[in-house]
């Protein structure tokens, strides 16, 4: 595959299939699993969600999930495991110290990443707070491709500045390029050539870039970024939650890897690196945990430290011996190829045919997401009426779809100086796929729900804020409308 040209989303979704070799017929890429388990989702009318979205203040974190039909919020946590994990499930050791559980997810992540020290906690953010809190002092800087949200507060708490260095693709959401989530690395050595090594403890590198639509790093980028912090001195890590998506993309797209097996690819990343952070909640295929990993063995008794004072003890970090025995199955799942076939094509899937409608998506659909363009969806609304929260809002009261936005509510701020709200350079709304969870009809219901929003877009005005906290303000915010919605 041309490793410049990412491939056509209309021609690997699932219905343009796999050739057989047998005949000119494309098959299908089918769902590389049978459904074992039914949870029943609730029917609402358009009157109860407006109703429910009223008394949530207008913030889709804030509905009772019984409430939502379509649930895309975000792709962390939200997997459905398969039996294999429920039977790993069932063999947990929770004894508090050394437990088998431990050992067998210890050797798991070790088996994958090949970092010498594996660090469990309950979360990404976890890790990152661990991470931050050990290596980070005012003053220091921390670039990145471009950090999301935990990361940066986690990087603010300790009174560091998050550096945001994405390519200029990258900023560009209808623009094609096959690896989007790439570090800018000329800005990476300016920046290092303007502030001093001494002042950047540490560069991060997220795999896929969440922030920027979901889109992949090639393992060129890993090497140019990880050579130049070599060169000065600064540790290297990955924010590997998405390891699995982005190594495939890497097989598809990069020249020399078509023939790679995955596993082998994602070993190639972290070969490159000095440690990662983990999110397990993605491509973990958990509903819980994450982990911290390094090379250092200094940096990971100041870490393990600090684990046992927030987390628990380091053979368990703040899991249960089953969390860790599913996440131990889960990392060996997730890479393989039949499973990443059908997850990279069922969101391309969803891309092109909301492409086909009109609609504008940040291109090419990355990895576990698409991500509207919120800004072209609604170029009547200004970025400081909030135009990414709009359309989450219609979304839910049109179809009882969660998204999330992810512009100015979830990445604008205020200026210091003047206190004036200073917007996101983008405008987004992400629609998070949960992984092995729903069918292709109930994406063709997403389709439809979009589709009808957008023949409406034009009525569709703009939201404000009520209440926000001063760090996360996402998450607990309250907002009204600037407009009479339709019901």
């Amino acid at each position: 595959m041309n490793p410049v040209n990412p491939p056509n989303s209309a021609d690997v979704g699932p219905a343009a299939g796999r050739d057989t070799g047998l005949s000119a017929r494309r098959r299908p890429i089918i769902e590389p699993f049978k459904i074992k388990v039914v949870e029943p989702i609730k029917l609402t009318t358009r009157e109860e969600r407006v109703a429910h979205l009223k008394k949530a203040g207008y913030n889709a974190f804030k509905l009772r999930a019984e409430d939502v039909l379509i649930d895309l919020l975000t792709d962390s946590g939200t997997s459905a495991m398969s039996a294999d994990q429920w039977a790993a499930v069932m063999r947990g050791d929770e004894a508090y110290a050394g437990s088998k559980s431990w050992y067998r997810f210890e050797s798991a992540v070790k088996g994958i990443f090949g970092f010498r020290h594996v660090i469990p906690t309950h979360q990404g953010r976890a890790a990152e707070r661990i991470l931050f809190t050990t290596v980070c002092r005012p003053g220091h800087v921390v670039p990145s491709n471009t950090h999301f949200d935990t990361t940066r507060a986690n990087i603010e708490a300790a009174g560091a500045e998050a550096v945001d260095l994405p390519i200029p693709e990258g900023l560009v959401p209808a623009q094609m390029h096959p690896f989007k989530g790439n570090l800018d690395v000329g800005r990476l050595e300016a920046l290092i050539e303007e502030v001093g090594a001494e002042r950047i403890p540490i560069c991060m590198l997220t795999v896929t870039n969440n922030t920027g639509g979901g889109q992949p790093v090639s393992m060129a980028n890993i090497r140019a970024v990880g050579e130049v912090c070599r060169k000065h001195g600064i540790p290297f890590y990955l924010d590997a939650c998405r390891f699995a998506e982005n190594a495939f993309f890497i097989k598809e797209r990069e020249e020399g890897y078509a023939d790679r097996p995955v596993r082998e690819i994602a070993r190639e990343m972290f070969s490159l690196a000095d440690g990662c952070t983990m999110s397990a909640k993605k491509d973990g295929l958990a509903n819980i945990g994450g982990f911290l990993a390094t090379n250092d063995d200094a940096l990971a008794r100041q870490e393990e430290n600090l684990l046992i004072l927030t987390e628990g003890f380091p053979t368990y970090g703040g899991l249960a011996g089953r969390d860790l025995e599913a996440i131990a199955v889960g990392l060996e799942e997730v890479l393989h190829e039949d499973y990443l076939t059908y997850r990279i094509a069922s969101v391309r899937w969803l891309g092109r045919h909301l492409t086909e409608g009109g609609v504008p998506i940040v291109q090419p659909p990355g990895g576990h997401a698409v991500y509207l363009d919120a800004a072209a969806f609604l170029p009547h609304v200004p970025p400081l009426q909030l135009p990414g929260q709009a359309l989450v809002a219609e979304l839910y009261v049109e179809g009882g779809v969660r998204g999330v936005e992810i512009g100015t509510v979830m990445f604008g701020h205020r200026d210091p100086e003047t206190g004036e709200e200073v917007p996101s350079r983008m405008e987004l709304v992400r629609l998070a796929i949960p992984r092995r969870v729903y069918t292709e009809s109930q994406i063709d219901y997403l389709v439809d729900v979009v589709l009808d929003v957008w023949d409406r877009r034009e009525g569709i005005g703009g939201f404000r804020f009520v209440e926000q906290a001063p760090v996360l303000r996402h998450f607990t915010a309250r907002f009204e409308p600037l407009y009479e919605m339709k019901t």
